[in-house]
């Protein structure tokens, strides 16, 4: 496959956090159930700046975090990149509050003609954003549902891919 059809999937969130580590959880899950060709993973942990360097030449990325809205717990809020992309003001922005959707708006930005032409993310809605605590049931149910369906919208989309382009 080449550079350009390459996919990058990034999980978000703190390990440390309950249910915020949806997305660093996802993303290992993902490994074990095997990646199509050319859909790579990247843990984008908490470090926003991080995720903008990541997507660099990739044509799609998917992003995945938690998120805290009200909704029922294990909702799955599927939203196109662009309307996500938040440049903050520039004051008192640091490492430490500078998130993914930061990121998107930094990245278009930054890259430029290197910057994915496709970005959806994928917000879960969590229940418990306790320090110390694991993923809860219902939000790990969801995570899995979540990573099937992925995997098979992205094996379809390689497949097509390398059709078109056969």
């Amino acid at each position: 496959m080449q550079e350009n059809k390459q996919i990058l999937i990034i999980g978000c969130g703190n390990l440390l956090r309950g249910d915020d580590s949806v997305g660093p959880i996802i993303i290992r899950r993902l490994w074990e159930l095997g990646l199509p060709q050319g859909v790579f993973c990247a843990d984008g942990g908490t470090a926003g700046m991080d995720v903008a360097f990541q997507m660099r030449g990739k044509e799609k990325v998917i992003i995945i975090d938690a998120c805290k809205t009200g909704e029922a717990a294990g909702t799955v809020f599927k939203v196109p990149g662009e309307e996500l992309e938040n440049l903050p003001p520039l004051t008192d922005i640091h490492t430490h509050n500078f998130r993914w959707d930061n990121a998107l708006a930094f990245g278009r930005w930054l890259l430029k003609d290197e910057y994915p032409k496709d970005i959806t993310v994928y917000l879960i809605e969590g229940e418990n954003f306790e320090f110390g605590e694991v993923l809860s049931p219902k939000i790990k149910e969801t995570m899995e549902k979540l990573a099937v369906k992925l995997l098979d919208e992205l094996r379809l989309e390689v497949e097509k891919n390398a059709a078109a382009s056969a």
